[in-house]
């Protein structure tokens, strides 16, 4: 499977310390198999550095591993959930270094400007999680891939 990596700039060699704290799924590096989702990311990343270009870094990455047994922690959230609601707020909240998991790899729904509504509705007391999910359900979701150890980094092949 072909992964994208939107920046302001090309990535030679992935560094995790470079990601920044706070987001969906904890620091790491994050990918679409989605061109266009990550194109976005990409010319986002230029607004807010306000420097560099949009730019996509391809990789190969075997999608198999997400569903063999292996010695790599993995998790995978098909579609919005509580859990994935709880896990994505965890991690938002988290600035510190020290993750808030140990999963190698994380794969589901990217928490976007309106998912992202949503999930501060439910923070704000304004709607109970059930009412969250529901809402939730009437947005498709767009799914990213979250690297968090070196080991999982390794399975990522860039393609030049």
């Amino acid at each position: 499977m072909i992964l994208y990596h939107g920046s302001n700039m090309s990535i030679g060699k992935i560094d995790l310390k470079r990601g920044r704290r706070g987001k969906d799924f904890g620091q790491g590096f994050y990918l679409s198999a989605d061109q266009n989702q990550a194109q976005m990311m990409a010319e986002r990343t230029v607004d807010r550095e306000e420097r560099g270009e949009a730019t996509l870094t391809t990789y190969q990455f075997d999608e198999n591993i997400l569903s063999k047994p292996s010695d790599l922690k993995v998790k995978v959230f098909e579609g919005y959930s509580k859990e994935w609601a709880e896990f994505i707020m965890m991690n938002r909240r988290n600035k510190s270094e020290k993750p808030m998991h140990d999963y190698d790899i994380v794969y589901g729904p990217i928490a976007d400007d309106k998912v992202g509504l949503q999930i501060s509705r439910y923070q704000l007391q304004y709607i109970p999680m059930e009412e969250l999910i529901r809402q939730l359900s009437f947005i498709r979701p767009t799914f990213q891939f979250f690297f968090g150890t070196e080991r999982a980094i390794k399975l990522l092949q860039k393609i030049d």
